[in-house]
């Protein structure tokens, strides 16, 4: 049962898919097998063909090499039977040497023994199908082709029972982060002895507005009397163009009050 137990974690099957699997279902030039039957017991006794519980599990499956192998090796020691077109057992991949169908616990009984032999905990069937998402989910593998490979009906599905795994992969998707802003710090610029810094170029400075022209003030008299030899211009401003002249009038300064009279002064 090596053959099956190579074929079971390369490609994630299920026990009855496996046991189900007939030969015009597996195209070794493609590297690619159909799953459209699966093998169960009733009551561990009767066994029966039936098609996959779901629409998502009667799908296709890549074939690896060490699959194609395992299957080639089981196209030579194919065991021959008298093919009877209304017998459902005919054509199996893994079967008994004379053709008959493997049952279900006879797996189960030799994966026990295996396990008792090699010293460790008791491994069902269905922990080879956990083995192959667990290497696939912490090589990296999206989460998405895992949920396809297992053709499961929904990617929550896969989320759920494998979270602890994507967990992980979370932990070594940043710690990958974080070393590579590690490496890409240490590294050295064309000056040596300095460490790898990028510079931002400096935004412009912001440009200043137009000065406004203001019209320009009328003369201004002081208390003294009028600035000699010049006349108040009253109309001398300065405007825009399309605007009218604002006139300003000339503005007089308040002559100074007289300042307090010194003592002598009022003697």
């Amino acid at each position: 049962m090596a053959d099956l137990f190579e074929f079971l974690i390369g490609t994630g099957m299920r026990k009855g898919e496996a046991l189900g699997l007939h030969w015009d279902d597996v195209h070794l030039a493609e590297r690619v097998l159909y799953v459209r039957c699966t093998l169960s017991a009733i009551d561990n006794n009767h066994l029966v063909i039936t098609t996959p519980k779901t629409r998502t599990s009667r799908n296709w499956v890549a074939v690896s090499p060490r699959v194609a192998t395992a299957l080639q090796h089981r196209v030579r020691s194919r065991a021959r039977r008298h093919s009877d077109p209304s017998d459902p057992f005919t054509g199996l991949v893994f079967c008994r040497p004379d053709g008959r169908p493997l049952r279900p616990h006879t797996v189960l009984d030799r994966l026990r023994q295996l396990s008792k032999e090699a010293g460790v905990p008791l491994v069902t069937v269905h922990d080879l199908r956990h083995l192959a998402a667990t290497i696939t989910i912490t090589a990296g593998v999206p989460l998405t082709v895992v949920s396809k490979t297992l053709r499961h009906s929904t990617l929550s599905t896969t989320a759920n029972i494998y979270s602890h795994l994507t967990q992980q992969a979370a932990r070594e998707a940043v710690d990958t982060i974080d070393h590579t802003l590690t490496r890409a710090q240490k590294r050295p610029t064309g000056l040596a002895g300095t460490a790898a810094t990028t510079t931002r170029p400096r935004p412009a400075p912001p440009r200043s507005p137009p000065p406004v022209q203001l019209p320009r003030p009328a003369c201004v008299q002081h208390h003294g009397g009028p600035v000699p030899n010049r006349a108040c211009d009253h109309a001398a401003t300065t405007s825009t163009p399309g605007t009218e002249k604002a006139v300003l009038p000339c503005v007089r300064e308040r002559p100074p009050t007289c300042m307090k009279q010194s003592r002598d002064d009022r003697i």
